[in-house]
């Protein structure tokens, strides 16, 4: 329970960092089977799917570094899905915010 608590709060500051840097979320933790896009937000022309991680510190290593290629499919199967439910032809990329304390950074267009 703690660990689901760390992570909404970690999720709702990533929220509030995109939302000060302009962008609209759409939604937050969309899912669709067994996958799962913490955050999906939009600005100007651009839907963005965003992976959240946290750690506390990096001694076991840099949140993004934890977002393996099967995590990257899993939202990529998730945005298709969002994509082809709304009709969205646009722009789309794939995000990682890496928080770690109270430390944020954003790595765009990160599945690459």
């Amino acid at each position: 329970m703690i660990t689901k608590k760390i992570g909404d709060q970690a999720e709702e500051k990533a929220k509030n960092y995109l939302i000060s840097k302009g962008f609209v979320v759409l939604e937050a933790n969309y899912r669709f089977r067994r996958a799962e896009v913490d955050l999906i937000v939009q600005r100007d022309q651009m839907i963005v799917f965003v992976e959240v991680k946290y750690r506390a510190n990096s001694r076991f290593g840099h949140p993004e570094s934890f977002v393996d290629d099967k995590k990257a499919e899993m939202v990529g199967m998730a945005a298709t899905h969002y994509c082809e439910k709304q009709g969205w032809l646009g722009r789309i990329r794939f995000d990682i915010i890496a928080i770690t304390g109270s430390e944020i950074e954003h790595f765009e267009d990160a599945f690459n």
